[in-house]
């Protein structure tokens, strides 16, 4: 039982942080393609980036719902913490994500008065986007605790870092977005978000380099995680490997690769991904408690983590077999709704 109390904690983070991951790169280019919804006014185009989602959107909330409910199962402590601290956050963006989604479904029925619907899921998506910045800006520049409790008040979320964060996960998204359509359009749209993509991979580097100087230099224990040896020569290859996939996003740009930036973009995610893990794991609820302190117990770990373990590949099988079977691009006039 020992060794289970060890390991499930372990293989529950594996979980949750597949799951974010998952959540992140997936809905991240569709909530991105309605965050560049503003600068494509044209009605055809707004039709042709729409309908190159349209079939993968909704699948792809599956991940966020995963994550929220396997933190409540696998470390409630964690989950009775985080979310008093962030639930006006989490509101906003559950009701943006709502917003969003309904206009995806109405807005193909409601034209040719379909105004209120793309405003709704431009508005929707750029506001998910910016709470979800904030909800782990929030979670990462710590978070008041009394005893075993959230200590802090309603709005301790709103402190520049968390939003510097959610500004940031807006134009990160922005740039799966177009990276997205790039790989997946052709014609007018596709030229345009090449243009924007290289528009938005500076920002991103920029927004990228003030997080991994602002964390280290506020934060005492992210600062030696980092720059204490050996750790220094074991994390070294994430800042070289972002710098890496940051060249070749922009080399597949400016030679007009259509797949190459997309798949440069996500792998600037995923090391993103890596680093804030290798900043604050084991924590959980940085800095006071480590995964281990915030699981619940094994008997329960356990059984979560059976039904997590036969549903998963289920769902995984089915999301390969949507994005294959809707492989290749979404042409003018072309679509799924």
């Amino acid at each position: 039982m020992q060794d289970l109390a060890y390991w499930l904690p372990v293989a529950w983070v594996a979980v949750l942080g597949a799951a974010v991951a998952l959540y992140v790169v997936l809905d991240g280019f569709d909530l991105g393609i309605g965050i560049l919804f503003p600068v494509h006014p044209e009605e055809t185009h707004r039709d042709q980036m729409m309908n190159s989602v349209a079939p993968f959107w909704d699948g792809n909330e599956t991940w966020l719902v995963l994550g929220g409910g396997g933190l409540l199962v696998a470390f409630p402590l964690a989950y009775s913490i985080i979310m008093p601290a962030v639930y006006l956050p989490v509101l906003i963006m559950l009701l943006a994500l709502v917003f969003r989604g309904v206009a995806f479904e109405f807005r193909w029925v409601a034209k040719p008065r379909h105004r209120m619907w793309d405003i709704a899921f431009a508005g929707g998506s750029i506001v998910a986007a910016f709470t979800q910045g904030i909800i782990l800006g929030t979670i990462l520049e710590g978070i008041s605790v009394e005893g075993h409790a959230f200590g802090g008040g309603t709005f301790d979320w709103l402190t520049p870092f968390p939003i510097l964060i959610g500004a940031a996960v807006v134009a990160g998204y922005g740039l799966l977005g177009a990276t997205w359509l790039i790989m997946k359009t052709d014609g007018e749209v596709q030229a345009q978000a090449r243009e924007q993509a290289k528009l938005l991979l500076p920002v991103v580097l920029i927004a990228l380099a003030i997080v991994s100087l602002w964390t280290p230099f506020a934060l005492t224990r992210v600062f030696e995680r980092w720059f204490t040896l050996p750790n220094l020569f074991w994390l070294a290859p994430v800042p070289l490997l972002t710098a890496y996939a940051a060249w070749r996003c922009w080399s597949g740009l400016q030679k007009g690769h259509n797949t190459a930036p997309f798949v440069a973009t996500i792998a600037l995610f995923l090391l993103g991904f890596v680093g804030l893990a290798a900043s604050n794991l084991p924590y959980i609820v940085p800095p006071t408690f480590d995964i281990w302190q915030a699981a619940a117990h094994p008997s329960s770990q356990l059984f979560m983590l059976v039904g997590v373990l036969i549903l998963l590949p289920i769902i995984l099988t089915y999301t390969i077999f949507v994005y294959y079977t809707f492989r290749g691009k979404v042409r003018h006039g072309e679509g799924y709704h």
